[in-house]
């Protein structure tokens, strides 16, 4: 992505304090350990991948959904928002900023329900309140391309860029993309890849501007997720978290109407309508009678059961 990150509002905004991410996720962590929200983290993030896939994403899409995602619930709980709704919301958020396309809502339904193999609204109306909530910082840096610059400046493109490229992809289900700048993330990527690949390059990282104890915090970190990763198996594990992951609370069954809201919806409409017109709102009724008295009721209408007169 062209621009200068160091002005941009994801270093500006967006590079977060470890102990501040953990201040935010005290609220989610009284329902889950640190394991366990470990493996969410793991789980909605291969959902993510899931989806992208299944949709013929690029992977800088799917990247930035994952980001996306992440960013929300750095901010706020669990429970404001149901993440088997935000990751597909994500996905699509993702697919419009990266300018891949718009992807229909019957995709997007028919993406989530093979992977999630649960049937849910579609998750348009998440996209606005979503932007006013990180006020609208939805351009997103990634490692991808400075590991690119590193790997043709090391002369080993065809040996070294396969693997740092996976390893840059599996950085997604941890929480380094909300730590560290995108080139730090690169730089330990291809690090951890020239161990595996027994490459010697202490010269070229010697010779780097760069802090590498920074570095060596982020290696650790994938460390870390490759050897807890490898014993957990989400088919069996992931629904007992689920369970425990706490939850939105319902939409109410119906409304309630307050006097002085009703009131100052009954005014205006007394000015908009004529007289035996009606107006209907999520199966609340009202109609304007002779003599301008409003009637007034929800649900179904019974005919023994008269509705709120209220006289004007």
């Amino acid at each position: 992505m062209a621009g200068n990150f160091w002005q941009s509002s994801h270093y500006l905004q967006w590079v977060l304090d470890k102990q501040d991410l953990i201040k935010e996720r005290q609220k989610d962590l009284k329902f889950l350990s640190e394991e366990e929200y470990w493996k969410l983290q793991i789980f909605f993030a291969n959902v993510i991948q899931a989806l992208g896939e299944h949709l013929k994403l690029r992977q800088q899409v799917i990247a930035t959904a994952t980001v996306y995602f992440k960013r929300f619930y750095a901010r706020y709980s669990l429970k404001s928002i149901d993440p088997v709704l935000m990751a597909p919301t994500c996905v699509f958020l993702a697919s419009k900023v990266e300018e891949f396309g718009v992807v229909s809502n019957t995709r997007l339904i028919s993406a989530a329900t093979s992977v999630l193999k649960t049937r849910f609204s579609y998750a348009f109306p998440k996209e606005f309140p979503y932007r006013m909530n990180h006020d609208c910082c939805l351009i997103v840096y990634h490692p991808y391309r400075p590991l690119l610059q590193y790997v043709q400046d090391m002369g080993q493109e065809d040996m070294l860029l396969p693997l740092a490229w996976r390893i840059v992809n599996d950085t997604y289900r941890t929480d380094l993309c909300l730590l560290y700048p995108p080139f730090m993330i690169a730089l330990a990527c291809l690090h951890v890849a020239c161990v595996v690949q027994q490459k010697d390059a202490r010269q070229w990282f010697s010779e780097l501007s760069v802090d590498m104890d920074k570095i060596l915090e982020i290696i650790r970190v994938i460390l870390k997720l490759y050897d807890q990763w490898k014993n957990f198996d989400d088919r069996k594990e992931i629904a007992a978290v689920l369970n425990k992951m706490p939850k939105p609370k319902p939409p109410p069954t119906r409304y309630v109407w307050s006097p002085f809201f009703l009131t100052a919806c009954l005014n205006l409409l007394k000015v908009c309508m004529g007289v035996g017109q009606t107006w209907t709102f999520n199966r609340s009724h009202i109609i304007i009678r002779k003599h301008r008295t409003v009637h007034f009721w929800e649900g179904e209408r019974l005919s023994n059961a008269p509705p709120l007169i209220l006289h004007m």
